[in-house]
């Protein structure tokens, strides 16, 4: 049972707090946020998800730059409290359409209503948005988000049409667009979180991916919905293995470890022709969760030399390869390196010619950090400005850091260093070999209007629009020449059940890999 929720803003303004059984002191949030901004226990930089104060358990996690906090004096299972935790703030964006500040305070009566629906003295009632719609009554004030840029280049080729911009899905689900209206549109999203452990001579020690198919929809009278995946795909092993990592026709199926899928999913034809039927339920929820530890290319290699350079320095050599086609971006690149404890002092020295990159030496915690910000980067807007900026995929990023230590070394340097740690996020790329190039013939027949979220080099090309063969409309999500289509094998087409002849809704369609833990060892 939950005695408190409240959520905190970055500084520790309390936002929202609602106390349910009266069991735990009123001063509970200021405890947390001291504890979690001061937390020095066992060498650890962050407060852990759950820790205990003076009886009371705590719970939190953060979403968007705010602490979603419940505390108990019960044993409660902390995976039931941190899952309910950001249910609760995936039904809070559901309503307010973008989880900030300022849209709980604009829209605190209703905030404290689904609070009120979703827990009932501390027991969870339900935490899902299209039942919820039925007990809550206020009306959201919608919040615009932030503006951001559109998708890329792709837009080009968009002419006459809306270009998706990067907060496309942070509006409401209750709320109707400006003039009583509300726009037919559903969005799918296919993100994979890759782990995987390198040995110091550079081979795969573990490798996994855990992905989902997130669906986020806005039509009217729930239509059915039928999803078609890749027919390809088998569930289970079997004692297999696949080590051919070109993608091409012919390489074996792609072999999930295992799945599950959303309640509302009917799977009477999956086993079939792999095709998913559902009538999607209010809000954003996952279709499918699946999880794969067949042989895949990772994304980067990582390479990493420690050389001593005398009794009181070394020298440390970081190298990262970008695996895949040049023609992906990958973003918000961070790397990270535990130092001796004894490192004094770190100075860097960047390859010729890096634009965008940024290192630094964090003292408190002898840690080396690299940013490539810019990383990855073949074409986009800036480039065609600024040349510089141009880092094509398959070439190597290189760092060299000279350490200088406060005292003599006395043992191996590199059991004292490391691992190395990457973060990163790559939009429309699949690590699973899920996607694969698109020729003209693969076209994915099925009525209506796409629109791809995809950045491509302005030599390739990406269509949105539709053509009339006798009584069929087919529609293309992407055709590219000589290179990769980013987001069309994985989900091969997304079909609606028509209402009538004039309904067709907007469909949209984003792959995003992120590393999940992404560790080289020294």
């Amino acid at each position: 049972m939950i005695s408190q929720f409240f959520v905190l803003s970055q500084r520790g303004d309390n936002i929202v707090f609602r106390d349910y059984r009266g069991d735990v002191q009123k001063g509970s949030a200021e405890i947390f946020f001291r504890k979690v901004k001061f937390w020095k226990e066992d060498g650890e930089e962050e407060a852990p998800p759950v820790f205990n104060v003076d009886g009371v358990n705590y719970f939190h996690v953060k979403v968007v730059g705010l602490l979603f906090v419940a505390t108990t004096r019960a044993n409660v299972s902390p995976s039931l409290v941190l899952e309910l935790l950001q249910r609760i703030a995936r039904v809070i964006k559901d309503y307010l359409g973008v989880l900030n500040e300022d849209s709980f305070r604009k829209n605190f009566v209703l905030v404290y209503e689904l609070l009120d629906e979703v827990i009932d003295f501390g027991y969870v009632q339900s935490t899902s948005t299209e039942v919820l719609k039925s007990y809550v009554f206020n009306e959201p004030i919608v919040v615009e988000a932030a503006r951001l840029p559109t998708l890329g280049p792709a837009g080009i080729f968009m002419q006459g049409t809306k270009r998706m911009p990067g907060t496309a899905v942070t509006k409401s689900v209750v709320a109707n667009e400006p003039g009583g209206r509300k726009r037919e549109e559903i969005f799918v999203d296919i993100i994979e979180k890759i782990s995987v452990t390198f040995s110091s001579s550079g081979y795969i020690l573990t490798s996994e991916i855990d992905g989902t198919i997130q669906m986020k929809s806005y039509l009217s009278g729930n239509p059915e919905i039928r999803l078609a995946l890749n027919e390809d795909l088998s569930i289970g092993r079997g004692g297999r293995s696949i080590y051919d990592y070109s993608g091409s026709s012919g390489s074996g199926a792609v072999i999930l470890d295992d799945c599950n899928f959303h309640e509302s999913v009917h799977l009477d034809s999956f086993d079939i022709d792999r095709t998913l039927s559902l009538v999607p339920p209010d809000g954003e929820f996952p279709v499918m969760n699946y999880r794969m530890t067949q042989e895949f290319k990772p994304p980067f290699r990582i390479n990493t030399l420690i050389e001593e350079a005398g009794a009181l320095k070394a020298e440390v050599i970081l190298k990262i390869r970008a695996e895949f086609p040049s023609s992906i971006n990958a973003n918000s690149i961070q790397v990270q390196m535990p130092l001796p404890k004894y490192t004094a002092r770190v100075s860097f020295e960047l390859e010729p010619g890096a634009v965008g990159q940024v290192t630094d030496f964090k003292e408190s915690n002898k840690r080396l950090e690299w940013a490539l910000k810019k990383a990855m980067v073949l074409l986009n807007a800036l480039m065609l400005l600024h040349p510089k900026f141009s880092v094509v995929g398959g070439s190597e990023h290189t760092l060299h850091a000279k350490l200088t230590f406060s005292q003599e070394s006395h043992g191996n340097i590199t059991k004292e260093a490391g691992p190395v740690s990457m973060t990163f996020t790559i939009p429309m790329y699949n690590a699973s070999r899920l996607q694969h190039g698109y020729s003209k013939n693969s076209a994915v027949r099925v009525p209506g209007t796409y629109r791809v979220r995809v950045r491509v080099p302005v030599w390739r090309y990406a269509y949105a629009y539709r053509v009339r063969q006798k009584r069929v409309r087919y529609v293309w999500l992407i055709r590219v020449r000589h290179g990769y289509a980013m987001g069309t094998a994985w989900v091969k087409y997304l079909q609606i059940a028509k209402k009538s002849k004039t309904y067709n809704p907007y469909r949209w369609v984003r792959y995003v890999t992120q590393a999940n833990s992404y560790v080289a060892r020294i």
